[in-house]
């Protein structure tokens, strides 16, 4: 429609450009949203714990996370029933309901996940292209042939890509980058089944149990707890997408607006659970019956004998695409945060506030800003830095997941929950719903701890670059 020569943009009740989005729509963004590295090391988490509890957890971690989904999805308005002004980030609807000690944990929790990601990116990525490596190796000189090579050396090289990467402007606008890491990442992730399938199907003796690894034969009995935890904080890391749901939700080509937008969203989270679920369960069955006991902590490292090693190398390719894009869609968030609060905090600085126009042959004007450069570029290098003296993949996810998964997943959702609907204190409802808190909070306090005792054993047995 035009007026005077002009679009009209049709707004919503907020003012923004009115949304043309539907629940599947909505799902597909949450799916892809979920969908992503950790899905690689569901075979090893349901190795450590076995066929009963293996499929139970991933069960679990769903109903909590659905529930959880829908109690956070309820909050996309602020309370005051006058402006019912729509919340357009997670801190944004933490601070229309609680308080300022619950927006400092939201945003700790928040900035530290996206801090965290960016490390488990970089070491995912090492291990993908050392994989690759060793397979090419491999199928040239044969299984005899010593094809071990530095995963730390390919995690430098993962960094200095990105130390690029980060310098791009408006590398937020780049809307394409999110469909390459959906096409990328579900690309992986079957070609991961299906080779799964290939090796069962081939009748190779894995040996398997009803309660995972086995104790006094596969670990002792210490080390059984300690891998339990870390793989519940793998199983938690796969399911984390709370952080980015309010964006998900509030985003303009997302969701329509109008009375029954909850009720949309609400049915969206649980179409996007529900399918990832039956995937992920795929995942770590068939990844466990493919190897058993010793199922490998990242299940694309071990296809190096395959006869499809050609579909491996395309699924590690695959993964190192997928994660050169989203190790931007976690640090951009970050990267304009620390810039924006030192705008703010000092505004007369000309190193910070200043862009410097720069002439490069054949390209053009390019408008610098040093601080972003030096800031970073000096992130960038302390991520690599971090990923290299620890590149060990299912403790850093199972942390990640540990970090996230209380504070951003149930504490918050259950707190404003209870706050919106003024539940009586000590009710029968309170005591459910706190209660659910509680037994998260120990869950991930525990599986934080195992992570945190994997990356110290881990770090000690290492060798150096």
């Amino acid at each position: 429609m035009l007026e005077n020569g002009a679009p009209v943009v049709k707004l919503d009740e907020d003012g923004h450009p009115e949304r043309d989005g539907t629940w599947m729509s909505a799902s597909a963004h949450i799916i892809t949203a979920v969908v992503g590295s950790g899905v690689l090391s569901l075979g090893w988490a349901t190795a450590q714990l076995g066929w009963i509890f293996g499929p139970a957890a991933l069960f679990i971690f769903a109903g909590v996370t659905w529930f959880a989904a829908k109690l956070l999805v309820a909050c996309n308005k602020s309370p005051d029933p006058i402006t019912g002004k729509r919340n357009y980030c997670y801190m944004d609807v933490v601070k229309a309901n609680l308080g300022r000690f619950e927006v400092k944990l939201c945003g700790l929790a928040q900035y530290g996940n996206l801090i965290g990601a960016t490390i488990g990116y970089t070491i995912t990525s090492g291990i993908s292209i050392s994989a690759m490596v060793k397979t090419i190796c491999v199928h040239k000189h044969g299984n005899q042939a010593k094809c071990h090579g530095s995963t730390q050396l390919y995690i430098i090289i993962f960094g200095c890509i990105e130390l690029l990467l980060s310098q791009t402007p408006n590398f937020h606008k780049l809307s394409f980058l999110s469909i390459l890491a959906a096409i990328m990442s579900f690309s992986y992730s079957f070609i991961g089944i299906a080779l799964c399938i290939e090796r069962i199907i081939g009748g190779n003796p894995v040996q398997t149990s009803l309660t995972g690894v086995i104790v006094g034969v596969d670990v002792t009995s210490q080390e059984k707890v300690w891998k339990v935890l870390e793989a519940i904080g793998n199983i938690a890391f796969a399911y984390g997408f709370s952080m980015i749901l309010v964006e998900i939700q509030a985003r303009q080509d997302t969701l329509k607006s109008g009375p029954s937008k909850n009720k949309v969203m609400q049915k969206a989270t649980t179409v996007g659970v529900s399918v990832t679920t039956v995937f992920y369960v795929l995942c770590g069955t068939l990844g466990y019956a493919a190897f058993g006991n010793n199922a490998p902590g990242n299940i694309l490292t071990e296809f190096e004998t395959s006869k499809f090693f050609w579909l491996v190398e395309i699924a590690n390719i695959a993964v190192v695409v997928h994660l050169l894009g989203a190790f931007q869609v976690f640090a951009q968030p970050f990267f304009q945060f620390v810039e924006r609060k030192c705008a703010d905090k000092w505004p007369e600085s000309g190193f910070i506030n200043t862009t410097h126009p720069i002439h490069i042959p054949m390209v053009g004007k390019y408008e610098v800003n040093f601080f972003p450069l030096v800031w970073r570029s000096i992130y960038v290098i302390m991520a690599t830095l971090v990923a290299v003296i620890l590149p060990f993949f299912n403790e850093v996810l199972g942390l990640l997941g540990a970090i996230a998964f209380w504070p951003l997943t149930v504490f918050l959702p259950v707190e404003m929950h209870l706050k919106q609907t003024n539940t009586k204190r000590f009710s029968f409802t309170w005591i459910c719903f706190k209660t659910l808190s509680m037994i998260c909070l120990v869950i991930s306090l525990l599986t934080a701890a195992a992570s945190i005792r994997g990356l110290v054993v881990s770090f000690k047995a290492s060798k150096p670059l």
